[in-house]
């Protein structure tokens, strides 16, 4: 017979910190609690009417130092939860600058995972333990929560939008992954396992299952959809270079100015007309319900790698082939 556990395994970095408030919240509210009721049932019997007590009692003249006390030190109490809660939550969403960027796209009733260098997962997320992972979140249909109970890692994954969350596995092992946002009619069969494998292992598997590169699968969708018609950072360009685009300060033409991450990105694919860049007209068409979540974070992988010369050259600027010399007749020769 198995164990009951009263909270889950502590399984990752932020787990341990989670836990550490959660018990300082459950003793302070709880010592509160006791001795609210202590005092509750101490008056009710020290001051209660005695038999043959009919004369009021008497006025009660109020102590300021009490009611100072009483207003200052649950203030004192609240601030450090406050604080010590924000520093949490500050640290539990904003990932390291050298985590590793994996992409989650949540559909009725199933997890989809890609890695960086290709490897696709249903269901399963393979990572290593010591190095953080960021997980780039979005959905294709529905409202969905990402939840990791062993690593106290919860965040919802909303449609038209990325949302993210980040842990560093601390041991390896099989971790239950739970779709904690009701979704629909087979919301309890989406669940899946983050399996976390030593380093070794870990880039063992990577070699075992690598299906192209992620940025290289974009390049291919950034050329199915012509996207190079416009984008071809030459003289013909009718729309921006994106090369070095990703994480710069771009213009725009309103005045304004946006920073290219990833929501900016994809925002750019399926709302172009939202934010146009400067100097350009909102000419480019929308690609919204012709491109499907996954080759969309593969063309923001293509973006993120595409550095300065790397746009592929557009196929009208390539020479025409070369005409072959005539070839002399026997008459012609003689």
């Amino acid at each position: 017979m198995k164990e009951i556990a009263l909270f889950p395994e502590q399984a990752s970095t932020t787990a341990h910190q989670v836990d550490r408030l959660f018990y300082f919240l459950m003793a302070v509210c709880g010592a509160m609690g006791v001795l609210i009721a202590f005092l509750l049932i101490y008056f009710a019997v020290r001051y209660r009417r005695r038999i043959g007590q009919f004369d009021p009692p008497g006025e009660t003249k109020a102590s300021q130092p009490l009611e100072w006390f009483w207003s200052l030190s649950p203030l004192a109490v609240f601030l450090v939860m406050f604080v010590w809660g924000a520093d949490l939550y500050f640290g539990a969403f904003r990932a390291p600058e050298d985590a590793t960027t994996i992409y989650c796209v949540a559909k009725q009733w199933m997890w989809k995972f890609q890695h960086p260098d290709g490897q696709r997962e249903i269901n399963a997320l393979h990572v290593p333990a010591g190095k953080p992972i960021k997980i780039l979140l979005t959905s294709e249909d529905v409202i969905h929560s990402f939840f990791v109970p062993a690593f106290r890692v919860h965040m919802d994954v909303l449609p038209d939008r990325y949302t993210s969350a980040w842990f560093e596995a601390s041991r390896p092992g099989s971790y239950h992954l739970f779709c904690s946002q009701y979704c629909g009619t087979s919301h309890a069969n989406m669940i899946g396992t983050v399996v976390v494998l030593p380093a070794a292992d870990y880039q063992l598997w990577l070699e075992e299952h690598a299906e192209g590169s992620l940025a290289l699968e974009g390049r291919k969708t950034f050329l199915k959809y012509r996207c190079l018609s416009c984008h071809s950072a030459d003289e013909k360009a009718r729309a921006p270079v994106l090369e070095g685009l990703y994480e710069r300060t771009v213009p725009l033409r309103d005045g304004g100015a946006v920073l290219a991450d990833e929501a900016y990105l994809r925002e750019s694919i399926v709302h172009p007309a939202a934010k146009v860049v400067a100097g350009y007209q909102a000419i480019m068409p929308t690609f919204q319900g012709q491109i499907s979540e996954q080759e969309i974070v593969s063309l923001i992988a293509y973006f993120k790698s595409l550095q300065p010369g790397e746009t592929p050259q557009r196929v009208e600027a390539y020479p025409p082939p070369a005409v072959a010399p005539p070839i002399e007749n026997e008459e012609s020769q003689e």
